[in-house]
């Protein structure tokens, strides 16, 4: 004797078949933000309840299903499980279980809140503009009296499975697989300028080269303003290096002010990766295609700047900043040296204010 059960409602209603059968599967959440410790708030999803809030609402639009399914995921909980996924580095079934739904469940939803975030990185990762210079100059001529800089550029590896016929493209110099992003920080640590498309064995130098900078950095040429690069960069007309061999005082005053001023791009690197653990090897590489591994890099650079405007402070269970100082891996900048191009304007630079 079959037992009678009713069918599906949506379904039902529109007049079709029911994609589920008789008993359609019911997202039941298992996380109530009302409930929970603003600390604890913090440390699970690295936002604060109303910065959380703020990005619901604006994701909302792009992560509302058209149809008002009754096993449907609310917004808001797409948002959390990913934002959990991004900030523990977990395994997508880890989360997905924590969240209250199926591994491809969450699978689906972290394409979705990706491709919604992309949406809006020009909101997030801005550039200087020309109103902006003196400002942006300001606060990085306060850290070691180096003038006229906006912007500290480096390079960092995120670790990644490779797509097997290409593996050997994404082994670094350090023997593990990765993309190599470059990225241009402020004084105060925001990310300015991300590009995360190349892999692994790419030097610094050529993804500068392929990259936007050259063509936003000569735009700004008539304000002489510069950017601050380790010694695997070129030495440029808006990009300062420091000197190889320095034989005068002014030379070693100049490489300890540079090297002290661009510091900030590492520290930069360390929080963003001990934000989101999911960019952190001790999180494991990144069981996706190298075209997902760029969104969620992106994505994390956003969420980064994100925090940094709303003052959200890190943390995590053993303390306010525990492993930020050893989120970036030894040895993330290439060690192989560019060849000088244009020495002159460091030169000025340092008889002008090194002397």
């Amino acid at each position: 004797m079959r037992l009678y059960s009713p069918p599906c409602v949506c379904c039902d209603a529109l007049k079709r078949p029911c994609n589920y059968g008789r008993n359609p599967p019911v997202y039941r959440p298992l996380v109530d933000l009302l409930t929970m410790e603003e600390r604890h708030v913090i440390i699970t999803y690295r936002f604060d309840r109303a910065t959380i809030q703020e990005l619901c609402t604006q994701l909302e639009p792009d992560l509302m299903s058209p149809i008002r399914h009754p096993t449907g995921i609310p917004p808001d909980m797409q948002v959390l499980s990913v934002l959990h996924f991004l900030a523990s580095g977990s395994f997508q079934t880890t989360v997905a279980m924590a969240s209250g739904m199926s591994q491809p469940m969450f699978s689906n939803v972290l394409s979705r809140v990706l491709s919604a975030l992309l949406k809006h990185v020009r909101r997030y990762i801005i550039f200087p503009e020309v109103e902006d210079l003196p400002t942006v100059k300001g606060d990085f001529y306060a850290l070691r009296h180096i003038p006229n800089v906006i912007g500290a550029i480096d390079g960092t590896h995120v670790a990644l499975v490779p797509p097997h016929r290409s593996e050997q493209v994404y082994r670094n110099r350090k023997s593990y697989h990765s993309m190599n992003v470059q990225m241009v920080c402020l004084a105060d640590q925001y990310i300015s300028q991300v590009n995360a498309m190349f892999p692994g064995t790419v030097h610094d130098a050529y993804i500068l080269r392929n990259s936007n900078i050259p063509d936003m950095m000569g735009q700004l040429q008539r304000h002489r303003v510069w950017l601050l690069g380790d010694s695997g960069y070129p030495n440029l007309s808006w990009l300062l290096t420091p000197v190889r061999n320095p034989r005068t005082w002014a030379e070693e005053r100049y490489n300890e002010a540079h090297g002290r001023t661009r510091r900030v791009i590492e520290r930069t690197f360390g929080l963003l990766k001990a934000r989101f653990r999911c960019l952190h090897m001790t999180g494991g590489s990144l069981f996706y295609s190298p075209k997902k591994v760029c969104q969620i890099i992106i994505a994390c650079s956003m969420l980064h700047n994100l925090a940094l405007r709303r003052q959200v402070p890190f943390l995590q269970e053993d303390g306010p900043d525990d492993g930020v100082a050893a989120a970036v891996e030894p040895g993330d900048s290439d060690e192989e040296e560019a060849e000088e191009e244009d020495n002159d304007n460091r030169e000025s630079v340092i008889q002008q204010y090194f002397q």
